[in-house]
């Protein structure tokens, strides 16, 4: 049977399926339908310096292939997580990584800070697709002088492994990785959700309660692994790809582009259990192709 452990920077992976972040929860409310130490890795959901109500309903909207979302980053805050959800989740044995998001600088680094100091979350994923409320509401990850002043800042009050979650709706994404590989990230993971809309036309109104959403599932897939091999021949640290994989088939279209690691979003709204079944189906698809380790197939294209 291949080998199926991986790595990114120190953060060890029993494999490389993860789970994406805001499609999983904290990881327990999947527990009653897959062990979910099996997985390499669940990014739980994201998580702010202080509590957000999140956008009005509706907030999600399904689409040919895919779906479109405006939750808009609901959730009671780090210092609940840290006294209510951490305890719940510290003593699974997988690697549990806090997806961190903010509308400032600071307050990236201070709930960067706080996750900082429990022993048994190894890594971050940093949400730099959030609007920079300073600057008129535009997306720390669009530009690689805000990408960059974002993780510089994390840097500095974060020790542990460092993922960056780039933003897809950007002119060049292989300089925005870049960017943040120079401030110190130790990986990137793309694509976060393409911007969309749709439209009720009998009602002449947006489907969603702010007009535009995020897009995922299926219809990114091939906008995201163009990406991640853009990013991969751009960057020396590893790359984590994601956006519409569903089978173990897309999963290995993403590591032959670059990717190291993949993290499976809106699929687990549809099956659950998908993510375990990626895993197996990747290792069986090695296994036939006489492959003994995944790393044989990384970056082969």
């Amino acid at each position: 049977m291949a080998r199926l452990s991986t790595s990114i920077g120190k953060l060890s992976l029993k494999n490389p399926v993860m789970t994406a972040s805001g499609t999983f929860g904290y990881g327990i409310e999947f527990a009653d339908f897959i062990p979910l130490e099996e997985l390499g890795g669940i990014i739980v959901k994201g998580t702010t310096l202080n509590p957000r109500e999140g956008n009005d309903y509706p907030r999600m909207v399904e689409t040919a292939q895919g779906m479109l979302n405006c939750v808009g980053l609901q959730n009671k805050g780090v210092d609940y997580f840290c006294e209510h959800i951490y305890p719940q989740i510290c003593d699974i044995d997988t690697n549990m990584i806090v997806n961190v998001s903010g509308s400032s600088v600071e307050d990236y680094s201070e709930c960067a800070s706080r996750i900082n100091a429990l022993e048994k979350i190894p890594a971050i994923e940093l949400n730099i697709s959030c609007p920079n409320v300073r600057q008129g509401g535009m997306a720390f990850g669009v530009t690689c002088e805000g990408a960059a002043a974002v993780v510089s800042a994390v840097r500095k009050h974060y020790d542990k492994t460092l993922i960056v979650k780039l933003s897809p709706n950007v002119t060049n994404i292989a300089d925005i990785a870049r960017a943040v590989e120079a401030e110190g990230a130790d990986a990137v993971s793309l694509i976060n959700t393409l911007m969309g809309m749709s439209i009720d036309i009998e009602r002449r109104q947006p489907r969603l309660s702010i007009g535009i959403g995020g897009l995922s599932g299926p219809a990114v897939k091939p906008v995201a692994v163009r990406m991640v091999w853009q990013v991969a021949k751009a960057v020396s640290i590893p790359v984590v790809g994601l956006g519409g994989i569903s089978t173990a088939e897309d999963a290995i279209e993403f590591f032959m582009a670059g990717a190291t690691a993949i993290e499976i979003g809106t699929a687990n709204f549809i099956d659950p259990a998908v993510s375990l079944k990626v895993r197996d189906g990747i290792s069986a698809w090695l296994d036939a192709h006489g492959c003994h380790d995944i790393s044989e197939i990384i970056g082969c294209v």
